[in-house]
């Protein structure tokens, strides 16, 4: 079957891409021979941009209907691959690095000619990267705490294993119990919670107080302020440095609401944008000023205990489900005004809980409108409230310092409510 000019230039752009994809691991695997990590025994750089161009050929041999062919072209290929391993693992090199990134290039290959080119492309760069920070990775892994270890094998099956397990529903009086959904809340804050942990150890507490307050902000920006309150009632020389840790928590905070609602509901986290952009950027401003002129730090920052915090999602998901009929009752016995005032209770306690509620409040009779005003109502709440304990719980330049900041921010989500 012969081929026009534009299926000439389509086959030709699906090999390229095959052959760049075993080129861009080649370069990393031929590198890597040349500083003595392990003798250049099977591919270098050539081989693996050929093995990318067998991958795409077999793929573009099935697309034309030689099936056979290209199966026989990649089992050919793939067969060779193991053989090399076969001969340096009797040789004592057991390290199967190599092969197993032909065995992958093949693959990338024959995505590209299956035209596929977006997944073969990010496969392709994701592999090189891989390869090259081989050290970090592997120092990485070897200074993990026994407890974050544990924490993630327990996910793995919490989110592997259970969630599958568990029916969708709804279950139940309108908006109805789903498992499926609850349990993926679950496992999203869970998920939260042990990011949060592993930057806070990757960081360290000699970092400063706004790094361990911008990353524990991803868990909670109270307990941030609480805690950093508490610590400059007994090291006031650091409350500069610990103010900047509850600014930073705090405007992290509108990261958060914003990227839980577009997964929530992406049309409640777009209305609810304008309320976020304003505090977020007196947060930003505020921390910056803040940032000038500050010493170094190396109070010990709170950081959780327990990195899935999985009894707290548990409870959390709980409380979504009661709160989302509570917020549901109020909505349909008051209106607005009783979803906005229940907001309002809702965000003195958890920004989460309300960023659920209104997310889903937003995709039935309520609209996202209405729910985003309600979800800027509930944050400047809890925004409020913060402030409340920074200026009665701490102490000397922390309750200025922070004072200020929180009210800044305070202050434009009330204009953005009042502008909006």
């Amino acid at each position: 079957m012969s081929l026009s000019a534009d299926g000439i230039v389509e086959t030709a752009l699906r090999l390229g891409v095959a052959a760049l994809a075993g080129l861009a691991v080649g370069v990393e695997r031929e590198w890597s021979s040349g500083q003595g990590e392990r003798a250049p025994r099977f591919a270098g750089v050539r081989t693996f941009l050929l093995l990318g161009l067998i991958g795409g050929l077999a793929a573009d041999l099935h697309g034309r209907g030689q099936t056979a062919a290209g199966a026989l072209l990649l089992a050919a290929t793939g067969a060779l691959v193991v053989a090399a391993y076969v001969m340096a693992a009797r040789g004592g090199d057991v390290d199967g690095t190599t092969e197993v990134s032909a065995l992958l290039v093949l693959a990338m290959g024959a995505l590209a000619g299956s035209g596929q080119l977006v997944l073969a492309c990010a496969l392709s760069a994701l592999t090189a990267l891989v390869l090259v920070e081989k050290t970090r990775i592997h120092s990485f892994v070897l200074r993990m705490e026994p407890q974050a270890l544990q924490a993630g094998a327990r996910f793995a099956v919490l989110a592997l294993v259970v969630l599958p397990l568990l029916p969708e529903g709804p279950f139940g009086p309108a908006p109805g119990i789903r498992p499926r959904e609850l349990w993926a809340l679950v496992l999203l804050f869970s998920g939260l919670s042990f990011a949060g942990f592993i930057a806070l150890r990757l960081v360290g507490p000699g970092r400063g107080q706004g790094v361990a307050g911008l990353l524990g902000g991803l868990i909670s920006s109270t307990a941030v302020t609480l805690g950093f309150a508490r610590e400059s009632r007994e090291h006031a020389q650091l409350g500069r440095a610990l103010a900047l840790g509850v600014i930073a928590a705090c405007t992290v905070l509108y990261v958060r609401v914003g990227i839980l609602s577009s997964v929530l509901n992406p049309a409640v986290s777009l209305a609810v944008l304008p309320y976020l952009a304003g505090p977020l950027a007196a947060g930003l401003l505020a921390a910056a000023l803040v940032m000038r002129g500050l010493e170094p730090a190396t109070a010990v920052a709170p950081t959780p205990q327990n990195p899935l915090r999985l009894g707290a999602a548990i409870q959390m998901a709980v409380a979504f489900q009661i709160v989302l009929y509570a917020v549901g009752w109020a909505s349909n016995r008051f209106g607005s005004s009783g979803l906005l005032v229940s907001a309002a209770v809702l965000g003195l306690s958890d920004v989460d809980a309300l960023t659920y509620s209104m997310a889903k409040l937003g995709g039935g009779a309520t609209g996202p409108a209405i729910a985003a005003r309600g979800l800027a109502v509930g944050i400047l709440s809890n925004t409020a409230f913060k402030l409340a304990l920074a200026v009665s719980l701490g102490r000397g330049a922390f309750r200025r310092v922070a004072g200020v900041g929180l009210a800044a921010l305070a202050t434009a989500g009330l204009g953005m409510l009042l502008l909006y």
